[in-house]
């Protein structure tokens, strides 16, 4: 495997909930974040999880609402949405990138180099 592929997308209600799935390359000191990017917008990050695991970083458009999580065993990095609202609507990207930091996670995509193709969430209101 040399990219993460996602799944778990959709169409759900305002209100309703998604579970992300990203089946990553298992490389170490990797962190690993999901990205979104919807019509006419830049990509943005939404979540991420140092390679350490110690550490998370949410966009505060999604506090409260979305939880990053992984299993390091299956090599699989999950993104709980929860309480989705039509904004949410947008494809989304796992991605994964290297750092000397354990502690780090990247916000700016051009530091990811792994990208999955992405899988479209769509909210309806």
């Amino acid at each position: 495997q040399v990219q993460p592929v996602e799944s778990g997308g959709g169409l759900v209600q305002a209100g309703e909930s998604l579970r992300l799935s990203c089946a990553a390359s298992g490389r170490d000191r990797e962190a690993e974040s999901w990205f979104r990017q919807a019509p006419g917008k830049e990509r943005e990050i939404v979540a991420g999880i140092s390679w350490s695991g110690t550490r998370f970083y949410y966009a505060d458009f999604v506090k409260g609402r979305f939880t990053i999580s992984r299993d390091d065993a299956k090599n699989t990095m999950y993104l709980q949405m929860n309480s989705l609202e039509p904004e949410d609507t947008a494809v989304y990207f796992c991605a994964a990138a290297y750092s000397r930091d354990p502690w780090a996670v990247p916000v700016d995509a051009g530091k990811y180099d792994s990208w999955g193709q992405g899988t479209q969430v769509t909210v309806s209101s």
